[in-house]
């Protein structure tokens, strides 16, 4: 080579090349992250936290008793009360006390005390029928030990 003769210039980048670099690398970074959040997300998490979660609550069982008839507490005894009323009890209670003809009569009996004690003023109102419900639902837990009595439904609830 001549002295005269100059080596070729380095290559120049091109402008576009330079913007390719500065705004692909971040966007493939993001793409990457968020395909790998996804994943995660979806099937990478352990089935442990599903697990976690509670159990839904067994279905209740429902105890059905026979009308009930009986005179109120008024003085002179001329007013009476008719109520057909359902037990929400846990699904096994309410097997058992279905089948178990004993227990079936001792929380009869005990719901029968217990309105026998009722005034027609006592359950005209909402808030006595609200009142006789907690009773009711009481009376039959106390009458069989572990009877659990989640709420109580009148069928029909009449006083005359």
């Amino acid at each position: 080579m001549n002295q005269t003769e100059t080596a070729p210039a380095p290559p120049v980048p091109a402008k576009g090349r330079s913007k390719l670099l500065k705004l692909g690398v971040p966007v493939l970074v993001l793409l990457i992250a968020g395909g790998g959040g996804g994943w995660w997300y979806f099937y990478g998490r352990s089935s442990g936290s599903v697990e976690a979660a509670a159990p839904p609550p067994p279905e209740p069982g429902i105890v059905s008793f026979e009308p009930f008839i009986v005179n109120l507490a008024d003085p002179g005894g001329r007013r009476f009360l008719r109520v057909v009323l359902q037990l929400l009890v846990p699904e096994a209670e309410a097997a058992e006390l279905e089948e178990n003809k004993l227990l079936h009569s001792r929380v009869r009996s005990a719901i029968l005390e217990l309105l026998t004690t009722q005034t027609s003023a006592g359950v005209a109102s909402p808030e006595g029928r609200a009142t006789l419900k907690k009773a009711i639902a009481e009376t039959a837990a106390h009458a069989v030990e572990h009877l659990e009595v989640s709420d109580v439904l009148f069928a029909e609830f009449v006083v005359q």
